[in-house]
């Protein structure tokens, strides 16, 4: 058996990982585009250094685009194999790469105008709508806890690792020459005490693991003070300093999480009376995916469900999905708060409004995730005092706040909580992927104090040799 990394390996986007069998059977852990790379994305994206039609199967940790956004290349460039995952996952697969499509269509449109008028080639997107269509036709959903067949030779279970919903890591049974070796890939890893989701399962023993390593050199702020000082901000943004409180987020689960705790305030009458705006197509409908899914969520929501028929609306709050609505947001004078995707603010409609609001010092811009550094996300973390957004540089007036306690992605704590149910004398081979060096090389520091043994920081394109084990 072969293992490769094709993205996700020193960084935190684009997670691929190319399983390859001495049958020459080849399996495929995620098809994520990569974002925020700078000038290298394009290129990453286009080339998946692997031939697309070569592969049997691929296998889907969750629905983020950084995970799933490259399936309808993937198919567009041969694959023709069965797509795996859980079915809240197919769910929000089916929005939010539609959203991607057109997201890309756009932003193809916005630069090929300028590209247009200095006479450069102009630009095509990744893929169509159409080819999110098609390649949603390939997708075969399967429940938690339940092992299925991927081939004659590899057996699959999924178990709930509690990052969004429908998120799950991999566990794979592999019969090579009656030499059976279990490899489970953690996917991302969710967080404890999470405010919508359960707290992420065990799952069965490993040979080989191949583990995320996001926030492998930090410890985050407690879940609980976070909708205190998520109240302190706007209150000093919308009520003291009447500006706008401009928040970047992931349209399924940061978006939900905010809407809830804003939700929750406003039940307890604590939260001022000014008007929240969700400004994102893809965020309406991960939300309505969500209702559907309440199953899923933890027993707080359940319960908050009980006495209020909708968790995720209150009387202030609006979803905007209309591009003219959109633009009318800009032109508003008034106090309020614009939730709107995506997270890293390298696309969609929040590259809109932070253009026209960062200039001003009476606003504020509230980073609530992990954003790659170089993404315009990251320079706003990073504290940039200018930032350049379609071709145009802006001055950071607005005062930028982060709160990352409402990450989904576990610290290195919860990670070595999560991987406590594995006997560490049993792992052969630990990969470390999906983290940027400084937090992979922590985390790899972490895992060998706790007596993880042969641990490896999976590199791109590297090829990972088991004869035996």
């Amino acid at each position: 058996m072969t293992l490769e990394f094709f993205g996700a390996a020193e960084c935190v986007t684009g997670s691929k990982h190319l399983i390859t069998l001495s049958d020459d059977t080849k399996i495929l852990l995620d098809c994520g585009m990569f974002q925020g790379m700078g000038k290298e994305t394009e290129p990453l994206n286009r080339h998946f250094g692997f031939d697309p039609s070569s592969i049997h199967a691929l296998i889907l940790s969750h629905a983020h685009i950084d995970h799933s956004g490259l399936i309808p290349r993937l198919i567009k460039e041969g694959f023709r194999g069965k797509i795996y995952c859980t079915d809240a996952t197919f769910d929000l697969c089916k929005v939010m790469l539609k959203d991607s499509a057109k997201i890309q269509e756009y932003d193809i449109m916005y630069l090929n105008k300028k590209r247009k008028e200095r006479k450069q080639k102009l630009l095509e997107p990744l893929y169509t709508e159409d080819d999110v269509n098609f390649c949603l036709q390939m997708f075969e959903t399967r429940d938690f806890e339940t092992p299925f067949d991927v081939t004659k030779n590899v057996k699959c279970v999924f178990t709930d690792n509690g990052h969004i919903l429908g998120s799950a890591a991999v566990y794979l049974k592999i019969n090579e020459e009656e030499t059976i070796t279990r490899l489970a890939f953690t996917g991302d890893i969710g967080r404890y005490s999470s405010p919508l989701l359960n707290d992420p399962k065990s799952f069965p023993q490993c040979d080989i693991l191949i583990c995320e390593s996001t926030y492998g050199n930090r410890l985050h702020e407690k879940i609980e003070d976070s909708q205190k000082l998520l109240l302190e901000i706007v209150k000093q943004t919308c009520v003291e300093k009447k500006g706008k409180l401009i928040i970047p987020a992931f349209s399924l689960g940061r978006t939900q999480e905010l809407v809830f705790t804003l939700n929750n305030l406003s039940l307890s009458g604590e939260l001022p009376k000014i008007k929240v705006y969700v400004d994102s197509p893809l965020s309406f409908n991960a939300t309505n995916i969500i209702r559907k899914h309440i199953d899923l969520l933890n027993e707080k929501v359940k319960n908050v469900a009980k006495n209020d028929p909708d968790p995720f609306g209150f009387e202030c709050l609006n979803y905007i999905t209309e591009v003219d609505e959109s633009k009318k947001l800009n032109d508003k004078d008034e106090p309020c708060i614009i939730i709107s995707a995506s997270g890293m603010a390298e696309a969609g409609r929040i590259r809109h409004h932070i253009k026209n609001n960062v200039s001003d010092p009476k606003n504020t811009i509230l980073m609530v995730g992990y954003a790659e550094p170089h993404s315009l996300g990251g320079q706003l973390r990073n504290g940039n005092k200018e930032v350049r957004i379609y071709g145009e540089y802006y001055q950071v007036n607005a005062e930028v706040r982060v709160i990352d306690s409402y990450s989904a992605h576990a610290d290195y704590q919860e990670m070595l909580r999560y991987l406590s149910c594995q006997d560490v004398s049993k792992i052969k081979r630990t990969f470390l992927v999906h983290g940027e060096t400084d937090a992979i090389v922590a985390w790899k520091q972490h895992l060998q104090g706790n007596g993880f043994k042969n641990v490896t920081i999976g590199k791109s394109g590297d090829h990972y040799h088991f004869d035996s084990l």
